[in-house]
Parts: C-alpha cells; structure tokens; sequence
C-alpha cells in the first residue's frame, strides 16, 4: 500500500471515529430525556452502539426515544459500510504485503551469498550450477515478468529476487550487497557493465565483482576498474573446442570437472580453506596427498596460498611444501567424498 493509500485510510478512520463519538453523545441525550430510557451513562450508550455496529445485537438494552432510535438506524446502517471499508482494506493490505514480498520489497538477510545484477539465459546456467553447489544467490533484475519465472524454476530458499531499476544502488541494501561474498554484474554490454560498477563502486565499497566478457581485450580495463575476475566466454568457449579436437577424452573430462556434480559417478574439482584445527594443516603436500587419496579418494590438485591480498596458485608444489592455516586445498571429488571432506575440514567449499 502506498503512502497515499495509508494517509486516505487514516482520514477515513478519524471522519469515522468523530461521527462515532457524535452519535455515541446525541444517543445519551435522546435518552436521558425519554422517561423509559434503559441508556443512562455513557458507558451504556458506549456499549449498545458498539454492539449495534459490530451487529452483536445483544438486546440488553435499546432506545426507547424518537431521536435514539434514529441513531439506532443510522448505527445498523453504519455497520454495514463499515464491515464493506474494514474488508477491502485488510483484503487490499494483505494482497500489497505478498506482491511486496514476491517482489523482494521486504529484503533478505543473506550472507556469503552471491549478488547476481541482471537475469538472462547465460546467467540462468550459472545460476543453476549455483543452486546446485547449495550457494544462497540473490538476483535483481528489471523485468517484472521475470519474477514469476524465477519463482517457478527455483522453489529453493536459497534463492532471493529483487525487482528493480538496476540504476536504483540505494534499493541493492533490499539484497545485502555489503556482505556479499561476489556481485555478479550479468548485463548485456560490455561497456554498460564497466561503467555500472564504477557507479556502484561510489556507492559501495570493498566488493568482489565478476564479469564475463564479449571482447576479450576489455579484460585489463575491468581488472584494472576494481574487478576481482573478468572472463571471456568465447576464449573458455575456444579452448574446450580446440580440445575437443585433439583430445577429446580430456575435453570431456575437463567438462564435466566444470560442473557440479549431482551423483556419485560424476567429479568436482573443489577449494576448502585449511582451519588452525585441520588434521593436514602443518604437514607436508606429499603426505597429506596420500592421506586424502587412502583415507577419503580424494585427488589433492594443488594449493592456494593468500600472502598480502594476493593469491598465489601452487599447481604442483614440492613434496616437503608444508600446508598452512588459510591455504585452500584444491582437490578432485565426487559428492559421496564431498560430505567426508566436509566433515574433516569443518566447513563448507569455497572462498
């Protein structure tokens, strides 16, 4: 309900309340000057009209005057428009709260989760691998038939949608933009997405933003905006094709480690941080590499090292490399050894 609507009704209500009180006094008078009046305090006359109104009807007591019993009239006749006002405004406030909650209108209290700005049939197979990896995904998008859609494809708590103006930074506090772990900016052009995130950079700060890109010579100047990854969907597309070429069974395996996995028989290359507690952390790549292979078949790929803000990937580190608390594991798994490697690290995958 707008504020308009809520400012209408609230006249409405004191206009009601004023003739209320009007009739309620006219009403003790009439009687108090009848000879057989039951009405004589103005608790009674209180009681019966409110008893009247609301079509109680109890009967304890009723005028007996000309004037009172005119009021009586005008309060049976009130009811009436009353119960009519009372029940289109509940129904019309009830059906503003669900069209504000579908809209996104009342916000959410994700965290960690992943900001998707904008909706298409590339960011859909996204988020489906998203969805699927059991990530909390928060989507804007301005295209009001679109909610609809996205309610139907995703029935998943973990997923929230906000219409809005994608210009409108002020309503992205609806999605909890600042403790986001990513802000997916999923719009159609390049440039337009550039100078979004410089805009949205003004308004919010310390953001991990993610773009893929048509014109893969754009990169730098994204990297070099405040961008964390800028990727090219046509050289990703470019080299599984040459792959495909001339090795097909990598390609293929490269494919399916891409995506997440929904079986036992299908593999994930997946990240966990090392915590002060994990039974690895301190001991050497070498033996950890066989401990995970015995004890969970698990593949240990590499590793992630964070030294000053930068990452540094280590593909293949030497046997003595001693792992340490906050480096990710990168490991190849399926989702049987997934939930054991949850377990031993105490927590869930990713940055």
């Amino acid at each position: 309900m707008s504020f308009r609507s809520y400012k209408r009704l609230i006249y409405y209500l004191i206009a009601f309340l004023a003739i209320f009180l009007f009739l309620v006094f006219n009403l003790l008078e009439f009687e108090l000057r009848s000879e057989e009046g039951e009405i004589e305090t103005l608790s009674d006359a209180f009681w019966y009209s409110i008893v009247t109104l609301t079509t109680v009807g109890y009967g304890d007591m009723v005028p007996t005057s000309t004037g009172g019993r005119a009021i009586g009239y005008i309060l049976i006749f009130l009811s009436l428009g009353v119960y009519g006002l009372l029940i289109g405004q509940i129904s019309t406030i009830m059906a503003n709260i669900k069209e504000h909650k579908k809209l996104g209108m009342y916000g959410t209290n994700f965290e960690d989760h992943i900001v998707v700005i904008g909706w298409t049939h590339f960011g859909k197979t996204v988020i489906d691998q998203l969805i699927k990896a059991g990530r909390k995904v928060a989507i804007v998008t301005r295209n009001r038939d679109n909610i609809d859609l996205l309610k139907e494809l995703y029935q998943n708590k973990n997923l929230f949608v906000l219409y809005s103006d994608y210009e409108n930074f002020e309503l992205l506090e609806k999605v909890n933009i600042q403790k986001s772990n990513t802000v997916f900016i999923n719009l159609e052009d390049d440039t337009e997405k550039l100078v979004y995130i410089l805009n949205l950079k003004k308004e919010y700060s310390g953001l991990n933003f993610i773009v893929t890109l048509e014109n893969s010579n754009l990169k730098q100047t994204f990297i070099s905006a405040g961008v964390t990854h800028a990727i090219s969907r046509n050289e990703i597309a470019s080299r599984l094709l040459a792959s495909y070429m001339f090795e097909p069974d990598v390609a293929l395996y490269s494919e399916e480690i891409l995506a997440y996995p929904t079986n036992d028989e299908e593999y994930d290359m997946k990240q966990f941080k090392v915590l002060e507690k994990n039974p690895y952390n301190g001991q050497e790549y070498n033996k950890v590499f066989f401990e995970l292979k015995k004890n969970e078949n698990v593949i240990l790929m590499g590793l992630v090292r964070v030294e000053e803000g930068k990452r540094t990937a280590y593909k293949n580190p030497a046997d003595n490399f001693k792992i340490r608390t906050g480096d990710y594991l990168i490991m190849l798994m399926n989702q049987k050894t997934q939930r054991s490697i949850k377990r031993v690290f105490n927590l869930e995958e990713g940055v």
